[in-house]
């Protein structure tokens, strides 16, 4: 086992990385020499690119120009002890003063008559070109150059010639590592083997060793989500004494104070379905904000109940709990089923008495947070487990709570709307219902794209809704106004590893951020009360300022995305989103859901400077035309790629635990790739069901290590 082993050792074995290096490499989510040859460049400055100084000079980002060098270095020292090396270099377009600020060491390097590649921003000087602190090569016509430089995601404390090392010394001996891919799939399927791939995707000389690289990896990442998720979905048969026999909801409905649509009708029958059949339930519900989900699982709940078994259902937010138990709690209540709240907020002693009433069986149903999920909740029989807002929860947080009881059903739910094709890679092993219908009487909500010569109008709006008793989202894509970084590697020609579609439109010069735009509309509309709402505040801050917003005590709430899952509020009709290109339309739709919950006609007003033939100006048209979820969805798809719906690492450190994150993967490549790989994974299990053989030993590792699972978590 000592080349599986390999890559787990700490990146403390490698050469040159100490206990600090290794400790601003753990905050990427670093800490093994397989983690630190994963961390992929985030994409590549295409040094092959060549240009004459002329042409490079109108370029307002860095390229690459070969010159000779014309003139001996000389140094000069400057005040503050400071040197200034200097010499000229030269092309067949001009002659170019090159500067280097204390390195005079460079002296020994640029001699007369030698040619280099140098990379930077060639400016314009009078006759002459200058280039300051520029990186460079050695150039001749024999030995080519590598066309890329990678360019790494970093964190405080480290630079990309810092990871280069790092990553170069790790490749050294990579090909100790046992690749996870089974043999029989690499050769399957064309794949290179681990070794030759890692050496291609950090440091590929040209186009074609970085698609080999790619498409390895890409096949890699959705075979082991694959793998997972069919792991994790597999279903036991139920002993025949834990099979539910009672499925009869006609008094649960007779509560209910309107009637179900045809939709959510289809829905409880298949639930009903799941719950009284020989294997437990794992069902996956997608429905737009509004259609009736809750009403679903509700429906779930009874059946659990009558057949005396106890229910949990774990939401993201307190306030969410506390909107679910409001609702909930009276009906179950008078089926007679006792109903209890379990939230971080509540007191030593009220979490003691509700978790000691679970154990005894005396409370039926519990709403609550991850609180739940504390060794000291236990239950007495607990056979249903339902988890709003699926995406905010970890595998291994909803296999936890599932874990607290024998035989328990599991049911979650998402507003994301997910393209059916896609949602059968995303969720493979789970049964899947769609919620494509809205409940009748429910207004449109009217969408409208405006620019920024709009902004008068639209703050008299936002002070007519108020005047009328009504509220307003505003929604920021950033937090606080920040000065434009200039990252390595984003000034030239750069090749994103992930491929996906760029935007066409440029990006804005600053983006409205919700601190300092809160700020501006108070001056603005100083009669309301503006609050915000932000993803970096603390859980107790940000729940305090969506229940006074709730309490309508804040007219006005301008918030990041953090409102896409959150109270309902009916009496919010108007939702503005500004820089809306810089959302998807998915994002967008869930967001525009947050209004028109009351019987008050709502308006949502997208705030972009994209052209409206732009690619990001068809989107945003698109979504004012339709009000479906799924349309928008595949619409979404079609012209972004899977980025909104597929898990994302981002190039940051974090990662939910049992999360699985995608670098790579796109179907706009390859759209076929996903179920080429979900094959490969259904055929492995078939052979191997639980991976045991000696040769799937890599495979269940790396498995394993992916989605920070256990065996026991599989099993």
């Amino acid at each position: 086992m000592e080349e599986l082993n390999w890559g787990d050792r700490p990146v403390t074995a490698l050469p040159g990385v100490g206990r600090v290096k290794a400790g601003h490499l753990g905050k990427l989510g670093i800490q093994t020499i397989a983690d630190l040859l994963y961390h992929f460049p985030r994409g590549y400055q295409n040094r092959g690119a060549v240009c004459l100084l002329g042409e490079a000079s109108m370029t307002p980002c860095s390229t690459s120009t070969i010159l000779t060098v014309g003139s001996k270095p000389s140094s000069v020292r400057l005040k503050g002890n400071r040197v200034m090396t200097r010499f000229t270099a030269f092309d067949d377009s001009g002659k170019c003063i090159i500067t280097f600020f204390n390195q005079p060491y460079v002296k020994d390097i640029f001699f007369l008559g030698s040619s280099f590649r140098f990379w930077g921003k060639v400016e314009k000087l009078g006759r002459n070109f200058t280039l300051s602190c520029p990186e460079y090569e050695p150039f001749d016509s024999v030995h080519a150059l590598p066309e890329f430089k990678s360019v790494y995601p970093l964190t405080e404390g480290l630079n990309q010639k810092g990871v280069c090392t790092a990553v170069a010394l790790a490749l050294q001996d990579a090909d100790k590592i046992k690749d996870p891919l089974p043999p029989e799939v690499l050769q399957s399927y064309c794949l290179l083997p681990l070794g030759e791939a890692f050496r291609k995707i950090h440091f590929p000389q040209n186009y074609e060793e970085l698609d080999e690289a790619r498409r390895r990896f890409v096949f890699e990442e959705l075979f082991f989500y694959a793998l997972g998720m069919q792991k994790i979905g597999k279903k036991e048969a139920l002993p025949p004494e834990e099979v539910l026999s009672k499925a009869d909801l006609s008094p649960f409905l007779s509560l209910l104070p309107f009637s179900l649509t045809n939709a959510q009708k289809k829905v409880l029958e298949d639930v009903s379905k799941d719950m009284t059949g020989p294997f437990p339930m794992t069902r996956l519900i997608c429905g737009d904000v509004g259609s009736g989900k809750t009403a679903c699982a509700a429906g779930a709940i009874y059946i659990a109940l009558q057949n005396q078994r106890q229910a949990a259902l774990m939401v993201p937010t307190e306030i969410l709990a506390h909107q679910h138990f409001a609702e909930l709690a009276p009906i179950f209540e008078r089926l007679g089923f006792s109903t209890a709240l379990l939230i971080g907020s509540l007191s030593p002693t009220q979490k003691k008495k509700v978790r000691l009433q679970l154990e005894k069986g005396q409370v039926r149903l519990v709403i609550g947070t991850q609180a739940l999920l504390t060794e000291s909740t236990v239950f007495r029989n607990l056979g249903l487990v339902i988890a709003d807002e699926q995406h905010r929860f970890g595998v291994n947080q909803r296999a936890g709570l599932s874990g607290k009881g024998k035989a328990v059903h599991t049911l979650v739910m998402t507003a994301t709307p997910i393209p059916r094709t896609l949602a059968l890679i995303l969720y493979n092993g789970l049964d899947i219902s769609y919620i494509d219908e809205m409940p009748p009487g429910r207004k449109s909500v009217g969408t409208y794209l405006v620019n920024e010569s709009y902004r008068t109008r639209l703050i008299g709006f936002i002070e007519k809704q108020a005047k009328e008793g009504h509220q307003t989202y505003v929604v920021c894509p950033a937090v606080e106004t920040e000065e434009p970084e200039e990252e390595e590697g984003e000034n030239g020609q750069f090749i994103s590893l992930s491929y996906h579609p760029e935007e066409e439109h440029p990006k804005p010069l600053s983006l409205k951020a919700a601190v300092q735009f809160s700020e501006e509309l108070q001056k603005a509309m100083p009669s309301l009360r503006v609050g915000f709402v932000h993803g970096k505040m603390k859980p107790k801050e940000k729940e305090e300022v969506m229940a006074a917003f709730a309490r309508n005590e804040i007219q006005v709430l301008v918030s990041t995305t953090v409102i896409e899952v959150g109270v309902n509020v009916p009496n919010a009709t108007l939702m503005v989103v500004e820089n809306a290109e810089r959302f998807g339309l998915s994002q967008l739709h869930q967001l525009r859901g947050r209004v028109g919950r009351g019987n008050t006609q709502s308006y949502c007003v997208l705030v972009s400077e994209s052209n409206r033939e732009s690619a990001a100006g068809q989107r945003l048209s698109a979504l004012c035309k339709t009000q479906k979820g799924l349309e928008i969805a595949n619409e979404d798809l079609k012209m972004r790629g899977p980025g909104d719906f597929f898990p994302s690492a981002s190039g940051t450190a974090t990662r939910q635990s049992g999360e699985f994150s995608f670098k790579v993967a796109s179907l706009c490549t390859d759209p076929t790739m996903p179920e080429k790989a979900a094959m490969a994974a259904k055929a492995l299990l078939a052979d191997d069901p639980e991976l045991a053989k000696e040769e799937h030993s890599a495979t269940l590792h790396r498995m394993l290590r992916l989605f920070t699972l256990t065996q026991n978590s599989l099993n």
